[in-house]
């Protein structure tokens, strides 16, 4: 789930012709400093989202939003020090980002560690001794994101292009539902009526380190409930039949699913659970008639389902759910025994009770 963004610089100070142009030139010495003016303007190489191929061949897109920043840091690699702290670089007229300094000077060391981050934040915090800033975010049912490019490094050779590949840093959530009632009589039968997601990490900072190219969520302050759907939807019987949960149906594709982001976290055994509520229809079997059933409720946990109980960061999980109408209509079976008989002493002389 990644996307490729250029970001072609422009740099009409300096007094070498053509040094822009080498990728592979060799840099200047370290204590030559080159003070250039110059315009960044980021094309776009395909649209305007990042995508990811799902197993069942659909798509789940997340769009960066032409009407927000992104925010670029810039920071000298030998030293820390920040040469760009948090700018925000703005889409221009045909969608094109563009960031302007108004003929402002930067002053370009040898080698300077780009990277960005989208959506622009201005609580950003950069510490310098290590190299890294610290990003909140705080996720909702409809925002995605956030995303951060990898680090690229380049010399004032190698200004002419900076590439920046965003990558997600949360998880993107989804699920499947499908009948799986053994007892043919008893198929078919289930409307799921409420989906709701239990103990959500929504709220936490993300320390991105420059200098490694990594980061990690350093702190998860937020668990909430999402409220994945609520309708009235029959629910297909058997795993052909499985299908995606929107926010008030069932789908077939991924993209139209109801899916939210959360911050990759720990699974711990009953924290993380999915609760399903559905309605069961009234039918006849062996000569009873049963009547419908109201608001019934299925718990799912999430531990023990993924590798270690652990999220990983910029992965999506669909989680598959299977409704069981045996676990309602469960039979009462009895296995009854006889002991033996208890040896008891018999006493002929009553003085001894």
């Amino acid at each position: 789930m990644k996307r490729v963004i250029t970001i072609i610089i422009s740099a009409a100070a300096l007094s070498v012709q053509g040094c822009m142009k080498v990728d592979d030139a060799p840099s200047p010495p370290a204590a030559q400093q080159t003070r250039v003016g110059f315009d960044i303007t980021v094309t776009r190489v395909t649209d305007a989202s990042t995508k990811g191929t799902l197993v069942d061949g659909g798509e789940m897109i997340s769009t960066m939003d032409r009407n927000r920043p992104f925010s670029l840091i810039a920071v000298e690699q030998g030293t820390g020090s920040l040469l760009l702290d948090n700018v925000p670089v703005y889409t221009g007229g045909d969608g094109e980002y563009a960031l302007h300094l108004d003929g402002g000077i930067l002053e370009i060391p040898s080698q300077v560690l780009f990277s960005a981050y989208y959506p622009h934040v201005a609580s950003v915090e950069y510490e310098s001794a290590m190299q890294s800033y610290s990003i909140p975010f705080a996720a909702t049912e409809t925002e995605a994101g956030p995303l951060v490019s990898k680090t690229v490094q380049r010399s004032i050779n190698q200004l002419n292009t900076l590439p920046l590949e965003f990558c997600h840093i949360t998880n993107d959530i989804g699920f499947k539902v499908c009948d799986i009632t053994p007892d043919e009589d008893l198929q078919g039968l289930i409307h799921l009526r409420k989906l709701i997601a239990h103990n959500v990490a929504s709220a936490g900072i993300y320390l991105n380190d420059i200098s490694l190219g990594r980061g990690d969520w350093t702190y998860q302050g937020y668990l909430r409930n999402v409220d994945v759907f609520e309708g009235d939807a029959p629910v297909g019987v058997g795993s052909a039949n499985e299908r995606f949960v929107g926010k008030e149906e069932l789908v077939d594709r991924m993209n139209q699913s109801m899916r939210f982001y959360a911050i990759p976290d720990e699974i711990q055994m009953r924290r993380q659970f999915v609760e399903a509520v559905f309605d069961v229809d009234g039918f006849d079997h062996n000569g009873f008639h049963y009547p419908p059933l109201k608001d019934q409720v299925t718990i799912f946990s999430i531990y023990g389902v993924l590798p270690g109980n652990v999220m990983v960061p910029g992965k999506q999980y669909t989680f598959h759910l299977g409704l069981d109408l045996g676990t309602v209509y469960q039979q009462i079976t009895f296995s009854p025994s006889i002991s033996g008989w208890q040896n008891i002493n018999i006493y002929e002389n009553n003085e001894d009770f």
